[in-house]
């Protein structure tokens, strides 16, 4: 995968599903090229990527909360990430 063709990593969540959702439609009209169909799918699938790790990134956030002895939220840990 060329740099070029690579998902931007500051790309929003929101972006990036809104884009993917895009590509989802163009793909099922059935209206693009072969070669276009190819090139978008291959997009869609970065983008996927993309929005997984951003979800599993959020998840480990929402699990390093720090819960007190009456359950309610008293804090956050910072998360380790790879």
């Amino acid at each position: 995968m060329s740099d070029a063709s690579a998902v931007p990593a500051d790309l929003s969540f929101e972006d990036a599903l809104s884009r993917l959702e895009t590509i989802v439609s163009r793909l099922e009209s059935g209206q693009a090229p072969l070669e276009e169909s190819i090139t978008l799918y291959e997009e869609g699938a970065r983008l996927k990527a993309h929005c997984e790790a951003r979800l599993k990134t959020a998840q480990l956030r929402v699990d390093k909360i720090v819960v007190g002895a009456d359950g309610a939220a008293k804090g956050l840990e910072p998360a380790e990430f790879n």
